[in-house]
């Protein structure tokens, strides 16, 4: 039986971050990686949503509102409802889908640059709520968020307790690993679903997609829903990660971020948000050094990729686009 080459590229990735990656780490003795590996991992899982959106034709720059929405809702469910944390990652999947069904219903008609605009001030709408409401202690934030507890079934403990943990940092990498693995495969197999085959459509020609009778507005308030779900997951382990939630945790510099993920690793790829925000982030990292200069030649270096590179990375290996007539 033959694989796909994604398909076993995207094996090799998940035996090397689950495996290789923690053995390389502790031979190292450099435990901060795991902190960084784990925000990107999360960042990307954020980013394979914008990625959907791209997918049905529409520019999201609101992604980091339900990346917020996602980590006030699991740490008001944890400290204020009591519920053990891995109950609150759905829910606040579940819960930021649902307010963005609420939003795309009026502004999925939009197109272009005012759906974007739209988008765009989605984020700091979401930020100033969080400021306002009572429940997410305004500009204090929440912090101290209790770490996760285990998961056991009867007498076998499939999940031991954080807390007890001397170091966590490395189940949170695995958690966030896993997590992203699962947001990746479940894309792609969104991708090659009848739905996604109908996303496509969307994307090429939405009034011919409604003339052959598909529900067009039905399934960008399903695309936008899915792209929202994601952003409130990753906000929901970001915020056990972090063990605090702020009004400023998810800005509209990580919205523009996670755009810049999907355009840097290519739109016409599945697997290129993660592609994107590796190199996006550990890029930034790189340019640390160069102190005031850091901003400037880190601009000019995406500009620079977007010229050369306007399918993305992953163009380079002559990967086959995951859409027709991806550009």
């Amino acid at each position: 039986m033959r694989f796909p080459l994604q398909s076993v590229g995207f094996l090799v990735f998940a035996v090397v971050m689950l495996v290789v990656v923690p053995l390389v780490i502790n031979v190292l003795g450099r435990n901060e990686y795991y902190y960084t590996l784990t925000l990107i991992s999360l960042l990307a899982v954020a980013s394979a949503g914008v990625w959907i959106t791209f997918y049905i034709g529409r520019i999201n720059i609101g992604q980091a509102a339900y990346a917020l929405i996602g980590g006030y809702t699991s740490a008001v469910l944890v400290t204020a409802y009591g519920w053990p944390f891995w109950w609150t990652i759905p829910a606040a999947g579940l819960f930021a889908a649902l307010v963005s069904m609420l939003i795309g219903l009026p502004i999925l008609r939009l197109r272009g640059v005012y759906f974007a605009m739209v988008t765009l001030v989605s984020t700091e709408v979401a930020r100033l709520a969080a400021l306002a409401l009572p429940i997410t202690n305004g500009a204090k934030g929440m912090v101290s968020l209790p770490l996760p507890g285990p998961i056991a079934i009867g007498p076998l403990t499939l999940v031991p307790d954080f807390a007890t943990m001397d170091n966590p940092r490395p189940a949170f990498y695995i958690l966030a690993v896993i997590i992203m693995l699962l947001a990746f495969a479940g894309v792609w197999r969104l991708v090659h679903s009848r739905i996604g085959k109908l996303f496509v459509a969307l994307q090429q020609n939405e009034e011919l997609a409604s003339s052959t009778g598909v529900n067009i507005a039905g399934l960008r308030v399903i695309a936008y829903a899915i792209s929202s779900f994601l952003g409130g997951v990753a906000g929901a382990v970001f915020s056990a990660v972090s063990q605090s939630v702020y009004p400023s945790s998810f800005t509209t510099a990580d919205s523009i971020n996670f755009m810049l993920n999907c355009f840097l690793g290519g739109l016409g790829y599945v697997f290129g948000p993660i592609v994107g925000t590796f190199v996006l982030r550990f890029g930034w990292d790189l340019l640390f050094q160069t102190e005031q200069w850091q901003l400037l030649i880190y601009s000019a270096v995406l500009i620079g990729l977007m010229l050369v590179l306007p399918n993305g990375i992953l163009s380079l290996f002559g990967m086959r686009p995951s859409r027709p007539g991806a550009r």
